[in-house]
């Protein structure tokens, strides 16, 4: 029997999350950059180059810059996960638990809007009520 008590994955930690947004915004500013640099040299500024060609470029261009920040974000937060060390499991479950009053947190129960179980529920005592009254 699978134990059911664990989850079935391990969670992803935030710093692998933030590895892979430094590969992939390194990646795509190069073929960024590289795609616009290519179009510039070989089609543009010829007599017959359509203008979509340059905002084929810009885009590029746009979508690199773009890449450029994001790619500053995650190394900024990689180096924040590095300054913070998170408590591994182990260590939290060492930390002492706070007693925590919760009758101040939650309001009284309101029975008023109370729904019960089922339609039919006292549905036998009401039959019998309506055929003593019609008798």
């Amino acid at each position: 029997m699978p134990d059911l008590s664990k989850p079935a994955k391990q969670p992803i930690p935030p710093e692998q999350h933030v590895t892979a947004n430094i590969v992939l915004s390194s990646m795509t500013i190069v073929a960024c950059f590289t795609l616009a640099i290519l179009l510039y040299t070989m089609l543009a500024f010829k007599p017959d180059t359509h203008p979509l060609i340059y905002a084929t470029a810009g885009l590029l261009i746009a979508m690199g810059a773009w890449h450029i920040q994001t790619l500053w974000r995650a190394l900024l937060l990689r180096k924040y996960f590095k300054k913070v060390k998170r408590p591994l499991a182990e260590e939290v479950s060492d930390l002492p638990l706070h007693d925590v009053r919760t009758d101040k947190l939650l309001d009284a129960q309101n029975l008023n809007d109370f729904v019960h179980s089922s339609v039919t529920e006292n549905t036998t005592r009401h039959l019998e009520e309506v055929k003593k009254r019609l008798s």
